[in-house]
Protein backbone atom coordinates (compact mmCIF):
# COMPACT_ATOMS: atom_id res chain seq x y z
CA UNK A 1 0.00 0.00 0.00
CA UNK A 2 1.46 3.52 -1.09
CA UNK A 3 0.86 6.63 0.88
CA UNK A 4 -0.08 8.40 -2.11
CA UNK A 5 -1.27 7.76 -5.59
CA UNK A 6 0.29 9.64 -8.87
CA UNK A 7 -1.71 8.99 -11.82
CA UNK A 8 0.42 10.14 -14.69
CA UNK A 9 0.41 10.87 -18.32
CA UNK A 10 4.03 11.16 -19.63
CA UNK A 11 3.11 13.81 -22.32
CA UNK A 12 1.75 16.18 -19.72
CA UNK A 13 4.12 18.63 -18.67
CA UNK A 14 2.07 19.85 -15.78
CA UNK A 15 1.88 16.37 -14.19
CA UNK A 16 6.03 16.07 -14.91
CA UNK A 17 6.45 19.37 -12.56
CA UNK A 18 3.63 18.14 -9.93
CA UNK A 19 5.68 14.94 -10.04
CA UNK A 20 8.77 16.40 -9.18
CA UNK A 21 7.44 18.55 -6.23
CA UNK A 22 5.96 14.97 -4.71
CA UNK A 23 9.66 12.93 -5.69
CA UNK A 24 11.09 16.07 -3.41
CA UNK A 25 8.21 16.08 -0.70
CA UNK A 26 8.21 11.94 -0.61
CA UNK A 27 12.26 12.31 -0.06
CA UNK A 28 11.81 14.54 3.25
CA UNK A 29 8.22 12.78 4.72
CA UNK A 30 9.26 9.15 3.64
CA UNK A 31 6.31 8.77 1.75
CA UNK A 32 5.92 5.83 -0.58
CA UNK A 33 4.43 7.13 -4.20
CA UNK A 34 2.15 4.54 -6.29
CA UNK A 35 3.01 5.65 -9.65
CA UNK A 36 -0.34 5.12 -11.52
CA UNK A 37 -1.25 5.32 -14.99
CA UNK A 38 -3.86 7.77 -16.63
CA UNK A 39 -4.12 7.94 -20.33
CA UNK A 40 -5.55 11.44 -21.52
CA UNK A 41 -5.97 9.90 -24.88
CA UNK A 42 -8.27 7.55 -23.10
CA UNK A 43 -10.12 9.97 -21.19
CA UNK A 44 -10.71 12.04 -24.26
CA UNK A 45 -11.20 9.75 -26.54
CA UNK A 46 -15.61 10.56 -27.22
CA UNK A 47 -14.24 13.94 -28.00
CA UNK A 48 -13.78 15.66 -31.50
CA UNK A 49 -9.67 16.70 -31.48
CA UNK A 50 -10.39 18.52 -34.92
CA UNK A 51 -13.05 20.73 -33.36
CA UNK A 52 -12.11 20.40 -29.01
CA UNK A 53 -7.98 20.45 -28.97
CA UNK A 54 -5.13 22.77 -31.08
CA UNK A 55 -3.60 20.72 -34.35
CA UNK A 56 -1.25 17.70 -33.11
CA UNK A 57 -3.02 16.62 -30.19
CA UNK A 58 -4.32 13.32 -31.56
CA UNK A 59 -0.52 12.68 -32.00
CA UNK A 60 0.92 14.07 -28.46
CA UNK A 61 -1.99 11.91 -26.61
CA UNK A 62 -1.60 9.26 -28.76
CA UNK A 63 2.45 9.12 -27.38
CA UNK A 64 0.96 9.00 -23.76
CA UNK A 65 -0.76 5.76 -24.43
CA UNK A 66 2.16 4.96 -26.10
CA UNK A 67 5.05 4.99 -23.45
CA UNK A 68 1.95 4.07 -20.87
CA UNK A 69 2.01 0.72 -22.53
CA UNK A 70 5.84 0.83 -22.24
CA UNK A 71 5.22 1.49 -18.51
CA UNK A 72 2.90 -0.77 -17.76
CA UNK A 73 5.57 -3.26 -19.00
CA UNK A 74 7.71 -1.98 -16.82
CA UNK A 75 5.69 -2.80 -13.80
CA UNK A 76 4.97 -6.66 -15.04
CA UNK A 77 9.24 -6.57 -15.31
CA UNK A 78 10.15 -4.70 -11.69
CA UNK A 79 7.27 -3.35 -9.95
CA UNK A 80 6.28 0.19 -8.85
CA UNK A 81 9.65 1.44 -8.73
CA UNK A 82 10.27 0.38 -12.32
CA UNK A 83 7.63 2.30 -13.27
CA UNK A 84 8.71 5.28 -11.44
CA UNK A 85 12.58 4.89 -12.84
CA UNK A 86 11.41 5.36 -16.37
CA UNK A 87 8.60 7.74 -15.56
CA UNK A 88 11.72 9.75 -14.21
CA UNK A 89 14.11 9.08 -17.37
CA UNK A 90 10.77 9.83 -20.14
CA UNK A 91 10.01 12.96 -18.11
CA UNK A 92 13.55 13.99 -18.80
CA UNK A 93 13.58 13.33 -22.64
CA UNK A 94 10.72 14.82 -23.25
CA UNK A 95 10.38 17.71 -21.31
CA UNK A 96 13.47 18.72 -19.79
CA UNK A 97 15.80 18.02 -23.16
CA UNK A 98 12.73 19.19 -25.01
CA UNK A 99 12.58 15.67 -27.36
CA UNK A 100 9.40 14.92 -27.09
CA UNK A 101 8.98 14.90 -31.30
CA UNK A 102 11.29 11.89 -30.90
CA UNK A 103 10.34 10.11 -28.25
CA UNK A 104 8.41 7.67 -29.71
CA UNK A 105 10.63 6.06 -31.36
CA UNK A 106 11.57 2.21 -30.29
CA UNK A 107 15.39 3.39 -30.08
CA UNK A 108 14.53 6.52 -28.04
CA UNK A 109 11.98 4.71 -25.53
CA UNK A 110 15.39 1.79 -25.30
CA UNK A 111 17.48 5.09 -24.01
CA UNK A 112 14.85 5.88 -21.53
CA UNK A 113 14.99 2.35 -20.18
CA UNK A 114 18.59 1.67 -20.14
CA UNK A 115 18.72 4.84 -18.22
CA UNK A 116 15.92 3.66 -15.66
CA UNK A 117 18.00 0.54 -15.19
CA UNK A 118 15.41 -1.54 -17.38
CA UNK A 119 15.57 -4.08 -20.45
CA UNK A 120 15.30 -1.99 -23.61
CA UNK A 121 13.22 -5.20 -24.97
CA UNK A 122 10.32 -3.51 -22.96
CA UNK A 123 10.42 -0.98 -25.99
CA UNK A 124 8.33 -3.98 -27.81
CA UNK A 125 5.46 -2.45 -25.61
CA UNK A 126 5.00 0.60 -27.47
CA UNK A 127 2.73 -0.90 -30.20
CA UNK A 128 1.21 -3.99 -27.52
CA UNK A 129 -2.30 -3.42 -27.18
CA UNK A 130 -2.28 -5.74 -24.83
CA UNK A 131 -0.98 -3.34 -22.16
CA UNK A 132 -4.38 -1.24 -23.01
CA UNK A 133 -6.28 -3.04 -20.72
CA UNK A 134 -4.50 -2.10 -17.58
CA UNK A 135 -3.88 1.61 -19.06
CA UNK A 136 -7.87 2.11 -19.74
CA UNK A 137 -8.05 0.26 -16.18
CA UNK A 138 -6.55 2.48 -14.26
CA UNK A 139 -7.61 5.88 -15.90
CA UNK A 140 -11.27 4.33 -15.42
CA UNK A 141 -10.17 4.46 -11.74
CA UNK A 142 -8.28 7.66 -11.43
CA UNK A 143 -12.00 9.11 -12.85
CA UNK A 144 -13.60 7.48 -10.15
CA UNK A 145 -11.66 8.88 -7.81
CA UNK A 146 -11.56 12.58 -8.70
CA UNK A 147 -14.37 12.65 -11.11
CA UNK A 148 -14.66 12.80 -14.94
CA UNK A 149 -14.42 16.63 -15.99
CA UNK A 150 -10.46 16.65 -15.17
CA UNK A 151 -6.78 16.39 -16.40
CA UNK A 152 -3.49 15.34 -15.12
CA UNK A 153 -1.91 14.75 -12.98
CA UNK A 154 -4.90 13.02 -10.19
CA UNK A 155 -3.08 12.47 -6.79
CA UNK A 156 -4.85 10.25 -4.40
CA UNK A 157 -4.05 11.07 -0.33
CA UNK A 158 -4.07 7.54 1.96
CA UNK A 159 -5.50 5.38 -1.24
CA UNK A 160 -7.50 3.55 -1.66
CA UNK A 161 -9.95 5.50 0.03
CA UNK A 162 -8.01 8.63 0.62
CA UNK A 163 -9.48 12.22 -1.07
CA UNK A 164 -8.55 12.77 -4.64
CA UNK A 165 -8.20 15.63 -6.82
CA UNK A 166 -7.17 16.99 -10.20
CA UNK A 167 -3.83 18.81 -9.95
CA UNK A 168 -1.78 20.79 -8.20
CA UNK A 169 -1.17 22.50 -11.56
CA UNK A 170 1.89 24.20 -10.72
CA UNK A 171 3.95 26.48 -13.19
CA UNK A 172 7.41 25.53 -11.43
CA UNK A 173 8.89 23.19 -9.21
CA UNK A 174 9.10 24.55 -5.39
CA UNK A 175 12.18 22.74 -3.14
CA UNK A 176 13.24 22.36 0.71
CA UNK A 177 10.84 24.25 2.66
CA UNK A 178 8.60 25.99 0.06
CA UNK A 179 7.61 22.47 -1.55
CA UNK A 180 6.87 20.99 2.11
CA UNK A 181 4.85 23.90 2.85
CA UNK A 182 2.64 23.79 -0.60
CA UNK A 183 1.96 19.91 0.18
CA UNK A 184 0.49 20.51 3.93
CA UNK A 185 -1.49 23.10 2.55
CA UNK A 186 -3.00 21.18 -0.46
CA UNK A 187 -2.93 17.60 2.06
CA UNK A 188 -5.02 20.15 4.35
CA UNK A 189 -7.19 21.24 1.91
CA UNK A 190 -7.73 17.48 0.47
CA UNK A 191 -8.90 16.30 3.11
CA UNK A 192 -11.71 18.78 4.03
CA UNK A 193 -14.62 16.58 2.69
CA UNK A 194 -16.55 19.75 1.51
CA UNK A 195 -13.74 20.87 -0.47
CA UNK A 196 -13.92 20.84 -4.54
CA UNK A 197 -12.32 23.22 -6.56
CA UNK A 198 -9.98 26.15 -6.56
CA UNK A 199 -9.03 27.34 -9.64
CA UNK A 200 -7.21 30.64 -11.86
CA UNK A 201 -6.93 30.94 -15.43
CA UNK A 202 -4.25 33.38 -15.22
CA UNK A 203 -0.91 31.04 -14.90
CA UNK A 204 2.92 31.43 -15.05
CA UNK A 205 5.00 30.70 -17.85
CA UNK A 206 5.59 27.34 -17.48
CA UNK A 207 9.33 26.59 -15.82
CA UNK A 208 10.26 22.60 -16.62
CA UNK A 209 13.41 21.66 -14.21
Amino acid sequence: MSDVDFFFDPVCPWAWITSRWVEEVAQVRGLDVGWRFISLRIVNEARDYEKDFPPGYPEIHGLGLRLLRVAAAARTEGGNAAVGRLYGALGRIIHSERRRPEAGRPEVVAEALERAGLPVSLSDALDDHAYDTVVREETGLALERAGREVGTPIITFGPPNGPSFFGPVIARLPQGPEAVELWEAVERLAHFRGFAELKRSLRDPLQVP
